[in-house]
């Protein structure tokens, strides 16, 4: 089984838990949410022009790069973090232009050495699948596609087609951080996109609270939080790590425990 399948197989839902590469102490952060409890990780590689994130993450962003954060970087940033934990799924999420910019076989081939388990990439399409999905899947990479509030049923069979990991479901038709959907409305798209496909959902985008998380986990096979996470790291800088612990336990008990307190 690939760390993807055992992470979801559990018979609970998973906590999938981001920050930003170059943020803070990041192995120091990255240990911490394994520590509290994350199922899986997200790590953000730091761009320009993060469109599809808030304020928190977009400033994330910034101090990362301020301090000279690349991808060469990222990559050492990843492979000691497996080296650390065998058996966490690690995600790379950002934008097309560092993951293309030097070749997709290149960028593939970095991922596999460094034990990356999947990427998301926010800003390629899957009708533009061909710029690096191909890669990916030959080495062995999980491409996560991501599906939103505006992907219809005509649609989704491209966004399923060479998907891999789980389904991200954006919940918000928005930036990261800031609104939270209905649960209705998220009762209702767990239940299309599962019966479209086998891959595990996992939902995300302005979930904040231990509160809100396992009002989600409760539908949902994964829970993804992001600028709550943020959000400490900029607070509390080089010595965040406890509070990110502290913070992910809480979340890990609300979501672990959801189904069995919906049950």
């Amino acid at each position: 089984m690939t760390r993807f399948a055992t992470a979801f197989a559990k018979p609970r839902p998973a906590l999938v838990a981001f920050i930003t590469a170059g943020d803070g102490d990041t192995a120091a952060n990255l240990d911490a949410l394994v520590a509290g409890g994350a199922d899986v990780i997200e790590l953000g590689m730091p761009f320009t022009d993060p469109m599809a994130d808030g304020p928190a993450i977009q400033a994330a962003n910034l101090r990362s790069l301020a301090k000279g954060t690349t991808t060469a970087d990222i990559f050492a940033i990843a492979a000691a973090f497996r080296q650390r934990h065998l058996e966490t799924p690690l995600v790379l999420m950002g934008y097309a232009n560092p993951m293309t910019i030097r070749g997709a076989d290149w960028f593939a081939a970095e991922c596999a050495k460094a034990g990356v388990d999947g990427i998301i990439c926010v800003d390629i399409p899957s009708e533009e699948d061909a710029e690096l999905g191909p890669s990916l899947r030959a080495a062995g990479v999980d491409l996560i596609r991501l599906a939103t509030p505006t992907t219809d049923p005509a649609r989704l069979p491209a966004v399923l087609d060479g998907a891999g990991g789980f389904l991200y479901y954006v919940s918000v038709a928005g930036i990261t951080g800031l609104q939270q959907a209905a649960q209705a409305s998220i009762v209702d798209a767990v239940a299309r996109l599962k019966a479209a496909t086998d891959l595990p959902v996992a939902v995300g985008f302005g979930v904040r609270t231990p509160k809100q998380a396992a009002e989600i986990a409760k539908v949902a096979d994964g829970v993804v939080v992001g600028s709550a996470f943020i959000d400490i790291i900029a607070e509390h800088g080089d010595a965040a790590a406890p509070h990110v612990e502290a913070f992910t336990r809480t979340l890990a008990d609300a979501i672990h425990g959801a189904k069995e307190i919906a049950a």
